[in-house]
């Protein structure tokens, strides 16, 4: 197994998108990852856009990121209330300042934009918000999956394996 020993946090609110929630969370164990998710409450239930339930393990505020090898940030209505707790914010920043692989996809980015770790930055999204990554000062491109160092980025469920295949060799190389 590719990943074994490594450790991944997933974050997780309510109407996350499921696929890209779980198709990463399930790709991810396949390879030996350990993945955690965090919520804004440990042990809560969350429900995302088609109605998949997720128990998240930790909450935000107990997230130590020295813990983790990478983290993953899901698309969804979820990303605009989970970019509004400032120990995601700060989580984020400090993965990013480690050089963690961060994956986001969908409206994840809203998330990055505001943890302002975009400037210069070559990514991809959905093409909803790509007037916001670029007013945040990142290079937006329509392609399935962008690799711009540890900053893994994709645009929709259609590009999940893509995306993970990306993010797990990034992974792997840390």
């Amino acid at each position: 197994m590719r990943l074994e020993g490594k450790k991944v946090v997933s974050l997780v609110h309510h109407e996350c998108e499921d696929l890209e929630l779980w198709y990463p969370i399930l790709r991810l164990r396949e390879e030996g990852a350990i993945v955690h998710l965090a919520g804004e409450v440990a042990n809560e239930t969350y429900i995302g856009k088609y109605g998949v339930p997720a128990e998240s393990d930790l909450a935000y505020g107990d997230v130590n990121p020295e813990d983790y090898d990478a983290i993953l940030v899901p698309g969804g209505w979820a990303p605009d209330k989970i970019r509004r707790f400032p120990e995601v914010i700060s989580l984020i920043q400090e993965m990013d300042a480690s050089e963690k692989p961060i994956g986001q996809i969908c409206h994840a980015g809203w998330v990055l934009i505001s943890a302002k770790i975009l400037q210069g930055k070559n990514v991809t999204s959905t093409p909803g918000i790509k007037d916001d990554m670029e007013n945040a000062g990142a290079n937006w491109y329509d392609e399935p999956v962008i690799t711009d160092g540890h900053l893994i980025s994709s645009r929709r469920p259609p590009d999940l394996p893509d995306y993970l295949r990306e993010f797990i060799n990034v992974l792997e190389g840390k």
